[in-house]
């Protein structure tokens, strides 16, 4: 199984555990309840069908995450593949949990389900073994899966963070050209407080990444992110992000505008009383720019907010010192990495956006993964224990007057 296979399977497990990562709702009693609503509800595959896994099945993903992180959700190679063998205890949960909530589903199906979901894999376990099995199972229990949709108000700061982008103004640069420029925030939806913010040329993941690493850098990891449906949020680099710092993703419904009311409300602040008042004559740069935008932003954060009670947004953000949840300063530059796959050629030559890159002879003719800076500074392989091995531009002349080491075929005397 590929690596972004993997991914897909351990962010589908991940889905289903994220808002316990939040905390737990009001509206379940206990962890128990939260599981059998998540397994009744059932979880969408990677494939966009909706798969149903059993309670403990969940509860062992939830386990697993808050013992060993992300990477624990990652299916793992079995050294039996393609032998027979009998079902092992997870494999027979969520047989059981299938038969006896849905009776009419074939054995035939559970065997395609249980493969697509990757429990599975190809010449792991027979046809003819799960339907030996299904046909040992007398209990029949019925459960209809419905989404329990409803508005909700977070009481507290660092519970939602809302975040979207807007066209700034259009901005004359050293060489004469007049470029539009892009503004990508992030609102506290408890305090109102911008989090993050920033203006680029392009209105990209790299670019919101960036913002968002400040952020949590200054003032924690929110509970949840909120964002729109567009390219630059809902990505799969996102959802590794998402997961690798603790936080659950949640999208607006596409053409719901209230969704996200709050943030676009600031962005119409921010055009009325910093752009109406803008004489971008006076501008050559984006750092000049952004001068100016941070001291307006800064200001609007000391104002006070009509709706927070007679405090500004950043006297009620930091009311509650106790909501930020701020990373190790040492992971922080870790967690926002960016991830690819590439084959390594014979020569121990990567590419990457047409550059040629070096890696360690270990790694020739290999699939490896890369973790890599946004500014492409920093890139690493990742080796099989999760190290990461810092690489370097390839340097055809330095490689000529290099050593070369021979490998061994037995020990011994030289």
């Amino acid at each position: 199984m590929k690596q972004e296979q993997k991914q897909e399977i351990a962010l589908m497990r991940y889905s289903a555990i994220a808002p316990l990562v939040a905390g737990l709702d009001e509206s379940y009693k206990n962890l128990t309840a939260f599981f059998e609503s998540v397994s009744a509800k059932g979880i969408p595959g990677p494939d966009g069908r909706l798969r149903h896994f059993a309670p403990s099945t969940i509860e062992r993903w939830y386990s697993d995450y808050n013992k060993y992180g992300f990477d624990a959700l990652l299916p793992k190679g079995r050294s039996d593949a393609g032998m027979s063998r009998k079902l092992d205890p997870d494999l027979q949960d969520q047989i059981r949990y299938l038969k006896t909530n849905y009776p009419r589903m074939s054995a035939a199906a559970i065997f395609r389900q249980l493969s697509d979901n990757g429990s599975i894999t190809h010449g792991q376990v027979s046809e003819s073994t799960v339907c030996r099995f299904v046909g040992q199972i007398q209990a029949q229990l019925k459960a209809t899966p419905n989404r329990d949709m409803r508005r909700y108000e977070r009481p507290h700061i660092n519970e939602v963070w809302c975040g979207d982008s807007s066209f700034g103004p259009k901005l004359t640069d050293r060489d004469g050209r007049k470029r539009r420029v892009s503004i990508i925030a992030l609102l506290d939806d408890a305090s109102r407080m911008v989090t993050g913010i920033d203006i680029f040329y392009h209105d990209n993941f790299v670019n919101l990444m960036s913002v968002l690493k400040s952020a949590v850098a200054r003032y924690g990891r929110p509970k949840i992110l909120n964002f729109d449906n567009g390219k630059s949020y809902r990505n799969k680099q996102m959802e590794l992000l998402a997961a690798r710092i603790g936080t659950t993703l949640s999208y607006c419904q596409p053409y719901t505008p209230t969704g996200k009311a709050k943030i676009e409300r600031w962005f119409r602040t921010m055009k009325d009383q910093w752009m109406a008042g803008l004489d971008m004559r006076q501008f050559h740069s984006l750092e000049e720019l952004k001068g100016s935008l941070f001291a307006f932003v800064h200001q609007y954060n000391l104002t006070v907010h009509s709706s927070l009670h007679g405090k500004s947004p950043q006297d009620r953000f930091f009311s509650e010192p106790e909501q930020i949840r701020r990373l190790p300063e040492d992971e922080i530059d870790k967690v926002f990495l960016l991830e690819i796959e590439r084959r390594v050629s014979p020569d121990c030559v990567i590419t990457i956006d047409q550059v040629e890159y070096e890696v360690d002879y270990r790694f020739a003719r290999q699939r490896v993964r890369l973790r890599y800076s946004h500014d492409m500074r920093q890139i690493f392989v990742v080796e099989p224990d999760g190290a990461l091995t810092p690489i370097r531009l390839l340097n055809k002349h330095e490689n000529a007057v290099i050593k070369r080491e021979k490998t061994r075929l037995c020990k011994g005397d030289d």
